[in-house]
Parts: structure tokens; C-alpha cells; sequence
């Protein structure tokens, strides 16, 4: 299913509209509360990111996911008709656009939501209702899975003569054993795997330098020590100066930080503290179990726990990609958490405590960054020795990129305060009114 009236990548991005929009109006989102998560998800960077790098299935698959999601939800909701339709169509189309890792990260997504569903029954002594949607809810998938069972009979038959099946092999190169396995090694699995402090990109987008290349223009450290140089002008310094690896992580090559927002991520937070009941739980464990995961040889009990023991988990490489379901639960319990604090179900001073909560996290990091974040970390990438050549150019480098995690702290410290106040003074003036009421 394309939008054949957009060209590409547009239809893309529309797609990702559409099925978080849809995603929100199954959980009775008003409309307008809807387009903005819509939006909020749509632009998230890197869902945008991946169409330069050629993903396009990727991101063909992920625009099916919010709608599967959506369809789910209507079926735990009791619209059973709607959901099953919803559920199997989108399904079909979700596996239809061939990308398994996505869609295998999003049976993650629905299994800790069916975790939380069946926790839920369980105290609630809900359990009939949650077999007969369960079994709806699997039913719906086995179609979508029935419609391409052609592809993936192929793909199935293709991948045991791929890297991902067993190898032939029984040697390495050094002629000591070769682990034999029915997957990728794990050096491949977690070649691109987030770093733990990188985690904070999420909120401040430079935090660790931008993407493996940014243009630090004319008014940075770097531009000035080439300009210096006898042998390298004006002009040579500002050509240089255009493409620069700032990036200072352990991974090999990032086009940009997966930055999903300082706002959103304070209103996620503020959604962690004010929103009730099994939608947050999901969100928020859905949440923390993608950014761990995202971890990979970084956090290697975890990582090779999955690799050993999860099913098809080892067939993917590039762990730091499942941080696509924070892409999608962040915004989802951020707009959650603005349509509660619109509503008159919960009490003024639950919603300041929430709001202040939010702000004393998230903005207290924010200014923690920006007051010591210089002194920290040494700021050093693995890339540096091309720059060495030039004395001082190092050093530049580097105070390049203490002012890039100031200037980025500065501005998440700006934002998050700024949607504080809005919301804190909201409330305020809706004290005023009942008042003179």
C-alpha cells in the first residue's frame, strides 16, 4: 500500500502519520491531541534519517506498526469486529513491506502489551475476556501471516543458505574451532549497538557530537586552527569545516542521534507520573526494554541472554535499531499524558506534582549537563588520529565538542522549561476561573 498522490518519501512520512493517528484514535484520543502526536511521531529524526540512508522498507514497515497496534487495542477494548479487521489488514500489509526485524520487534511491542493485558486479568479476574481477545487478537495475525505465506515460505527456504543459517564452516581464518551457530555471530549482531551514556541523545540531540559528520561552519575552534595553519587558507579551512567527525561514540557510522525530543520526552515523563493504569505500564516498560536492548554489547548479560535464548533474535544484526519501539511509546504515552492533564478526572495538585516531577528529572539532567557536562567526559573519538597531523586540531575538535553538548543542553534546558511553564501556568489560570465561579 503506497500513497500514490505523494511522491517518495512523503508517503512515507504520511503513512506514519496515518497509522499513529489511527494508533490514538483507537485509544479515544481527541482529534486534535491525534494530529499532534501524529506529527510528533512522523518528524521524530530518525524515522526521517533512514530515507537518506536508503531504508525504505524499513520504513515501509514501520508506518504499518502503530496501525497494527491500534488494531490490538481495539480488540482489548472490545470493539472486536473493528480490531480483528484492523489487525489482520494491517498485518498483511506489515509483513507485505519486508522488513522482518521490524516486525519482529513489533511482536515485542504486543507481547509486553499482552503481558500487561494478562497481569491485568489476572487481578481483575478477567480471564475468560482475555482468552477470547487473545485469541482474536492471534487469529487476525495468522490471516495477515496467511496472506504472505508465499514470501515467507521463500524467504524461510532463502535464509538457510544466507548468513543467518547454519554455516558450513568449522574453522576460522587463524585455524582455531569456529563456533558453529543457526545465526549471526554476535560481533555482527551488535556491531552498531547504542551506547549507554549515548542514551541521552534521546534528549539532547549532540549530545555525543552529532552524527558521524556535521558542518561546524566558520565560528567553531576547528575553523580557526586550520585558518592559522601557513599551509592551509581561508577557504580550505571553510571547505574542511563542512564535514567534520564530531561524532566522539563507539559506533562505526551514525547519520544523525536518534533525538525524539526534549519535549516529548518530558511530557513521557510527565505521562509516567500522571497517567493510571496498564496503557502506562506497556508504554513505559516497552520503553526502558527497547533502550536496554539497544545497549547491546554494552550490556552484555542482556544481549546475549536474547541472542542465546529468544527465538530468531540472533537472525538480526544492528541492535540499536529496536530503539524503534521507544520511537513510537514515547510519543504515544507523551500525548497520553497531555490528555489526561486536559481533563477534569484528575485533581489540580496530582497534576502539578506530576508536572513538577517531570521538570525536576528531565530539567534538572538538562541543567546538570549544561553546568558540569564539559568536565565529564574526555570527548575523544576513535576517529581523532585523522586530525593529528595538525597540531592543536585535536584539541579544537574537542572544544568543539564541549560547546556542542552545552549549546544543545542550553537549548533541551530551554524547551522543557518553557512547556513547564505553559502547562504550570494552564493550570493556574484554570484555578483563577473556578474560583470566580
Amino acid at each position: 500500500m503506497h500513497c500514490v498522490f505523494l511522491p517518495r518519501p512523503a508517503d512515507y512520512v504520511f503513512l506514519y502519520f496515518l497509522g499513529f493517528f489511527l494508533l490514538l484514535t483507537a485509544l479515544n484520543t481527541e482529534w486534535k491531541l491525534a494530529i499532534l502526536g501524529a506529527l510528533s511521531f512522523g518528524f521524530s529524526t530518525y524515522l526521517i534519517i533512514i530515507f537518506g540512508a536508503g531504508h525504505n522498507a524499513k520504513a515501509h514497515a514501520i508506518g504499518y506498526m502503530p496501525m497494527v497496534m491500534a488494531g490490538v487495542i481495539w480488540v482489548f477494548k472490545r470493539k472486536y469486529l473493528l480490531g480483528f479487521v484492523v489487525t489482520a489488514l494491517a498485518m498483511a500489509l506489515e509483513i507485505n513491506s519486508n522488513h522482518p526485524q521490524m516486525t519482529y520487534y513489533l511482536g515485542f511491542i504486543i507481547l509486553i502489551l499482552g503481558i500487561a493485558k494478562l497481569i491485568e486479568a489476572i487481578k481483575e479476574k478477567t480471564h475468560t475476556s482475555f482468552i477470547k481477545q487473545s485469541a482474536i487478537i492471534v487469529f487476525a495475525m495468522i490471516l495477515g501471516l496467511g496472506v504472505n505465506s508465499t514470501r515467507l515460505l521463500a524467504m524461510k527456504e532463502y535464509a538457510s543458505f544466507s548468513t543467518r543459517g547454519k554455516t558450513e564452516l568449522t574453522i576460522e581464518p587463524d585455524g582455531s574451532p569456529k563456533q558453529v551457530t543457526n545465526g549471526l555471530s554476535k560481533e555482527y549482531i551488535t556491531e552498531y549497538s547504542y551506547g549507554i551514556t549515548e542514551t541521552f541523545n534521546l534528549f539532547i540531540p549532540r549530545f555525543m557530537g552529532g552524527g558521524t559528520y556535521e558542518n561546524l561552519g566558520k565560528n567553531s575552534s576547528f575553523y580557526e586552527t586550520l585558518k592559522s595553519h601557513p599551509q592551509i587558507g581561508a577557504v580550505q579551512a571553510s571547505q574542511a569545516s563542512n564535514q567534520v567527525l564530531t561524532y566522539w561514540g563507539d559506533q562505526t557510522i551514525i547519520e544523525a542521534p536518534a533525538y525524539v525530543g526534549a519535549v516529548l520526552m518530558f511530557l513521557f515523563l510527565l505521562g509516567a507520573f500522571l497517567v493510571k493504569g496498564t496503557l502506562k505500564k506497556w508504554l513505559v516498560a516497552a520503553t526502558i526494554f527497547s533502550i536496554v536492548l539497544s545497549w547491546g554489547k554494552n550490556f552484555e548479560i542482556i544481549t546475549n541472554l536474547f541472542i542465546d535464548y529468544v527465538p530468531l533474535y540472533n537472525k538480526f544484526r544492528a541492535v540499536s535499531s529496536i530503539q524503534v519501539i521507544a520511537e513510537i511509546c514515547v510519543p504515544l504515552l507523551g500525548i497520553l499524558a497531555l490528555k489526561e492533564f486536559f481533563s477534569n478526572e484528575i485533581s489540580t495538585d496530582d497534576k502539578k506534582n506530576a508536572l513538577k516531577k517531570a521538570f525536576y528529572i528531565l530539567g534538572g539532567l538538562s541543567a546538570f549537563f549544561l553546568i558540569f557536562g564539559s568536565s565529564l567526559f574526555s570527548f575523544e573519538g576513535f576517529r581523532d588520529a585523522n586530525y593529528q597531523q595538525i597540531p592543536g586540531l585535536v584539541d579544537a575538535l574537542i572544544s568543539d565538542r564541549k560547546a556542542m553538548l552545552f549549546q544543545d543542553s542550553l537549548r533541551s534546558f530551554i524547551l522543557i522549561s518553557i512547556s513547564f511553564a505553559i502547562l504550570w501556568f494552564f493550570l493556574k489560570i484554570k484555578s483563577i476561573k473556578q474560583r470566580q465561579l
